[in-house]
């Protein structure tokens, strides 16, 4: 019988795949931000959708050539839920090498796929800062950052403005409230 993990569950499977801190805090940023989302647009579903941001890159420390695919087994193993299972095989849609052939459908997969890669570019682009905090950030800086390809190249800026565009959103709006959604973290974690 497959069940949606708790945040806590969630946390704990990804400690059985993953030990790289970078790769933890990854997923501690992608889950509180989530869980921002989720707080305006599916206020019912909030530890839903941050176990789905917790789990998304459950299989990638140690399977980056089967990333968005050995996740599904690992997750099936574990008796994970078809939907989480979905959402998180999702956000690899379409990406190079890796490219995952579940498409975001749903919005919650929409904003995972978005703001997976978008959330690394901000986070780069917050160190560069003299308070080294996305406290202080403006869409205006992350802008000039995305624009620039050298600087934080591992992000995708032709994901993080096709999931804008999926979502309906301009970049500017999706930067906006991705940045939002990290600084509410501030507190919580260092960011």
């Amino acid at each position: 019988m497959s069940h949606v993990p708790t945040l806590a569950e969630a946390r704990e499977l990804l400690g059985r795949y993953n030990k790289e801190a970078f790769h933890l805090r990854h997923a501690e940023i992608v889950s509180g931000v989530m869980g921002w989302f989720a707080q305006q647009y599916d206020s019912e579903n909030v530890e839903y959708w941050k176990a789905v941001g917790m789990l998304h890159d459950l299989d990638f420390e140690q399977w980056p050539e089967q990333h968005c695919v050995k996740c599904q087994e690992l997750m099936r193993q574990a008796g994970i839920d078809e939907s989480v299972i979905r959402a998180c095989a999702s956000h690899g849609y379409g990406i190079g090498d890796i490219a995952s052939d579940i498409p975001p459908e749903r919005q919650m997969e929409k904003i995972l796929f978005a703001v997976d890669e978008l959330t690394g570019l901000i986070g780069a682009a917050a160190i560069m800062r003299p308070s080294k905090s996305v406290a202080d950030i403006e869409v205006s800086s992350v802008k000039k950052k995305f624009k620039d390809k050298k600087f934080a190249a591992g992000c995708s800026r032709e994901v993080i403005a096709q999931g804008a565009e999926m979502l309906g959103w301009s970049l500017e709006e999706l930067m906006e409230k991705t940045i939002l959604a990290m600084r509410s973290l501030i507190g919580q974690m260092e960011i």
